[in-house]
């Protein structure tokens, strides 16, 4: 039986060297055999999902680069009814806003905002709205619980997160692929992507290029 960890979220299989193979080989076999929708609009690649348990995930590219722009979930409740999207990596989405929030939004507007935003080869946070300088920052890889720590000497900042990638593929977390900066108030938060991740994106990008989706204008995507 695997021991589980736990980061704030959910409840995560504690990895062993033994499964992680398993684990990846699993993730890109669920995301090969997933119903795919293939829209090319805007300059991006957006990938619709859905998978035999009834969850969807959209993911955007661009189509210059091939980065991940946005990836987004969304899941059914018990009764079957579906829930809000839940962003993994891409600015937060905002509803529409009504005069009773302006006031709110004007006061918030300098509370720290946290998104992710990768690239080709890490995974990367950024913490806007951070004005301390570097050196108040400690920024550690915390193994037993899968999970990133951001803390504050002057205990002004605490952030605690995971990678829901390095999760899926049952991938340890290795302090040495962790690092930060701090420019124009904006913390970031860099990892270096493992190379079984790398790989399977790798992998899964040359599948997405085959499918044949629609482009701007066109009306009906094709699901594969």
């Amino acid at each position: 039986m695997c021991k589980l960890s736990y980061c704030g979220y959910g409840l995560i299989p504690e990895v062993s060297l033994h499964n992680t193979n398993m684990a990846v080989q699993s993730w890109i076999d669920n995301l090969k055999s997933a119903k795919k929708t293939s829209l090319i609009h805007d300059g991006k690649r957006k990938i619709h999902y859905l998978f035999a348990d009834g969850k969807e995930m959209a993911e955007e590219y661009d189509l210059r680069t091939d980065e991940l722009v946005v990836r987004k979930w969304r899941l059914k409740s018990t009764l079957g009814a579906l829930g809000q999207w839940q962003v993994e990596v891409g600015e937060p989405l905002v509803g529409p806003v009504t005069s009773s929030d302006a006031e709110m939004l004007k006061e918030n507007c300098s509370n720290p905002v946290f998104t992710r935003k990768d690239t080709k080869s890490s995974f990367q946070w950024r913490i806007r709205n951070l004005p301390h300088p570097k050196d108040v920052y400690n920024v550690s890889a915390q193994p037993p619980e899968r999970c990133i720590v951001i803390k504050t000497s002057n205990k002004k900042y605490y952030k605690k997160f995971g990678i829901p990638d390095l999760d899926r593929s049952q991938l340890p977390l290795d302090n040495s692929a962790l690092s930060f900066t701090h420019a124009n108030n904006t913390l970031i938060v860099t990892y270096k992507k493992p190379k079984e991740i790398l790989n399977l994106e790798q992998e899964l990008m040359k599948e997405l290029k085959k499918l044949k989706g629609t482009s701007e204008g066109d009306t009906d995507c094709k699901t594969q």
